[in-house]
């Protein structure tokens, strides 16, 4: 079984909750991971103006995304910022080159999961989560979320990300806080869970 964790990060928030949910997927036997990231769309100057640049050399080894390599996965787990209550442009504009693969139906049956970040605490977790899913039903994938028996979503000792459709986790708003181990290992309990399912599935 392979598994395919396509993100995009634009601080390293998100690349740490993708190496968590790749950590998850290795705990499977038989499991295998490939870790990506989709195109950046901004000048290297905005990302300068943004402070991005310097955050984004610490995941700049991890190979960018060719669309076909989706097609190739048993399992496509996707980690994206939170715009506005939505997925990022950059993961917009990835998923919108994918209309070849829709029209052959090439990623029909495939197990799609997706995680997340924002800056607030309600700052639209859940409904980037859920309208990513409208795509990825139209690509014909079996959605899995994070299930309550990771009893980390339960918590209420502290502040955490985390909802029935997915691991994510709380940036802060100037963008300090990193994830939390319960964030991580929500994302961890993702990773496992979804390869557990799609080895199901492909054997």
């Amino acid at each position: 079984m392979k598994a395919l964790v396509v993100f995009y990060s634009t601080y390293g928030h998100v690349y740490q909750m993708a190496e968590a949910v790749a950590e998850g997927v290795r705990a499977v036997n038989g499991a295998e991971v490939i870790l990506r990231r989709v195109p950046e769309t901004l000048p290297i100057e905005v990302l300068k103006q943004m402070g991005a640049l310097e955050a984004q050399k610490r995941f700049a080894h991890i190979p960018v995304c060719a669309v076909q390599e989706l097609a190739g996965a048993d399992a496509v787990i996707f980690g994206t910022p939170t715009r506005f209550g939505n997925m990022c442009g950059q993961m917009r504009q990835f998923l919108d080159a994918t209309g070849e693969l829709w029209a052959k139906g090439a990623l029909v049956g495939k197990v799609g999961s997706v995680f997340t970040s924002s800056a607030t605490q309600h700052g639209g977790q859940e409904s980037t989560i859920l309208t990513f899913h409208v795509t990825l039903l139209h690509h014909g994938f079996i959605l899995v979320g994070l299930p309550y028996t990771f009893q980390g979503q339960m918590t209420i000792d502290e502040i955490s990300g985390g909802s029935p459709y997915g691991a994510s986790t709380i940036a802060g708003g100037d963008g300090s806080r990193m994830p939390s181990e319960n964030e991580l290992a929500a994302a961890r309990f993702q990773g496992k869970h979804v390869a557990a399912i799609a080895s199901k599935l492909s054997s």
